[in-house]
């Protein structure tokens, strides 16, 4: 009984039962208006053909409007509303004019340094290009006097994080997507009120979908009390709408100007039942840190930027803050040289790079599909789900029939099973095109890493799925002759000891209806 309750009074049960019943409510109405008056059918109908053809003439990659266009055409009574209200990037007018002006300020705050860029140019055109491109298109200049550290896995990062933490005489700017109640975020939580006593300014972002099993609602409301200044990315409101897809998947802290954190890992610790499949059916936990383990190991992956480039992430946070609180911060005051006088360190180049649902410009797979694209030897990544359109799909398999050593490692247990799936439905394509596909044997692997050629790396938010590429704000740091590249590299090749290549004839040995169901799924996969 008291489960049962527990059920009913959960924040996420009473969000979906309003939402159901919206949509109940439409469907019926939908059909009954259909049903009275033959000339609404035809409207509904001619709605849905002249939506198929927007469909169609818009630049969206062909994957999501195929994905759309079938239901749309299969149910044309209720297709073509259903686009109106789910379909595309809507925001509201007020949020993009504010999401604009910020974005426009930032942009005159990250001047690229010019020396430093042609330095790259003598070094290698084609990552000049690179780094050219992500200045160009998403405004995030590359630097050289900065140092980086790889963290992996996340019982590592916490430790650095805490030990950093603890050293904040000014400020600390915390971005997360998940922030769970445990021993993780109590003992960061610890530390962060003890140094609002002392006067450092505490600020917290969390997103309220990526939080709204995790924490109590209205938990800011808590924070505030406690000294720290937090607002919610995009309020989940019970309401028919496709903002909820535009998420806040970027995991940043932080600290003074001169230090911060980025990558896979949430403040969170895991709660999660998963199967796994490994000849018989067991239940696992798991968490960030690995507090908890019974059958299976999170890995995780995330990168400590010392110096300049800190910059980046310090400016990306704040433009969130702007423009969900309305306000409007000095940024100035906040340059990694107001709290650190002596001269920063340098370790190769480091440019930290923010991506958006709404500038219409996909950063984070343009630049994936650019070290793809541009790798000479091998390029080895680490993704949780590999759900990715043509484009990702074209760049792997020719660049493994070029050559050049393509390793992809996803995870063995699955955390959700439908992306597990679509997962595995491109396996076969890519093993016989020559890329190795290997799978995280120990448990889940949320590690989102690129190394390419002993001279680039990648370490982020962002994972190769279409949420990841299309809706989410993302980010992520772009390395080129870093000690840290090395590091990435490493770590990949110690994955690649405990886990287990999948062959062409694993991917033969598929039930005829689970191979049914990858198919349909895999069609849906950009609308997951």
């Amino acid at each position: 009984m008291r489960k049962l309750l527990k059920l009913i009074f959960n924040r996420i049960f009473i969000v979906g039962v309003l939402v159901l019943i919206q949509l109940i409510i439409l469907i019926l109405g939908i059909w009954k208006l259909s049903e009275s008056f033959v000339y609404m059918y035809a409207l509904f109908v001619i709605l849905s053909l002249v939506v198929v053809v927007y469909i169609v003439s818009r630049k969206d990659n062909p994957s999501y409007k195929l994905a759309w266009t079938i239901p749309v055409l299969l149910v044309p009574v209720f297709g073509g509303l259903f686009y109106l209200l789910f379909g595309g990037n809507k925001i509201g007018r007020t949020l993009k004019k504010q999401i604009d002006a910020e974005y426009y300020e930032a942009k005159e705050l990250l001047k690229q340094d010019e020396a430093v860029i042609e330095e790259i140019k003598a070094i290698d055109k084609s990552v000049y290009n690179q780094v050219k491109y992500i200045n160009d298109y998403a405004a995030y200049p590359i630097y050289k006097n900065s140092t980086t550290e790889f963290l992996s896995p996340g019982e590592v990062f916490y430790e650095k994080l805490l030990e950093e933490l603890k050293k904040a005489e000014h400020y600390i700017f915390m971005e997360y997507f998940i922030i769970h109640e445990g021993k993780m975020w109590d003992s960061i939580l610890e530390v962060l009120v003890e140094k609002v006593k002392e006067g450092v300014d505490v600020r917290l972002l969390y997103d309220d979908m990526g939080c709204i099993t995790t924490l109590p609602n209205k938990y800011h409301e808590k924070m505030e009390k406690l000294g720290i200044k937090c607002q919610v990315f995009n309020k989940f409101i019970p309401i028919l709408s496709i903002i909820v897809n535009n998420r806040d998947h970027r995991k940043i802290t932080v600290i003074d100007g001169h230090t911060a954190f980025t990558g896979g890992i949430n403040l969170a610790e895991g709660n999660f039942k998963v199967n796994i499949k490994r000849r018989d059916t067991t239940k696992c936990e798991y968490e960030y840190i690995n507090e908890v383990v019974r059958f299976g190991h999170w890995k995780d992956a995330s990168i400590m930027i010392k110096g300049e480039a800190v910059w980046n992430l310090t400016v990306m946070f704040l433009q969130v803050w702007n423009f969900i609180g309305f306000n409007k911060e000095d940024y100035n005051k906040y340059r990694p040289k107001i709290y650190h006088l002596d001269e920063f360190g340098s370790d190769g180049y480091v440019q930290p790079y923010g991506d958006s649902p709404y500038d219409n410009e996909l950063v984070g797979e343009n630049v994936y599909l650019n070290i793809i694209n541009k790798a000479k030897d091998y390029i080895y990544i680490n993704t949780p789900y590999l759900i990715i359109d043509n484009e990702l799909v074209t760049a792997l398999t020719l660049a493994a029939k070029s050559g050049v050593d393509v390793r992809i490692v996803t995870p063995f247990i699955e955390d959700k099973w439908y992306a597990h799936i679509v997962t595995r439905a491109y396996y076969a394509q890519l093993i016989e095109a020559g890329v190795k596909i290997y799978e995280y044997t120990p448990g889940f692997i949320h590690s989102k890493t690129f190394v390419c050629d002993d001279e680039i790396g990648v370490v982020g938010t962002i994972n190769m799925d279409y949420r990841s590429l299309y809706l989410h704000f993302e980010c992520g740091v772009f390395l080129y002759k870093t000690k840290s590249v090395m590091q990435i590299k490493e770590d990949f090749l110690n994955i690649l000891d405990v886990s287990q290549n999948i062959t062409l004839e694993d991917t033969k040995k598929v039930k005829w209806s689970n191979r049914f169901l990858r198919a349909i799924l895999r069609v849906f996969a950009p609308l997951m």
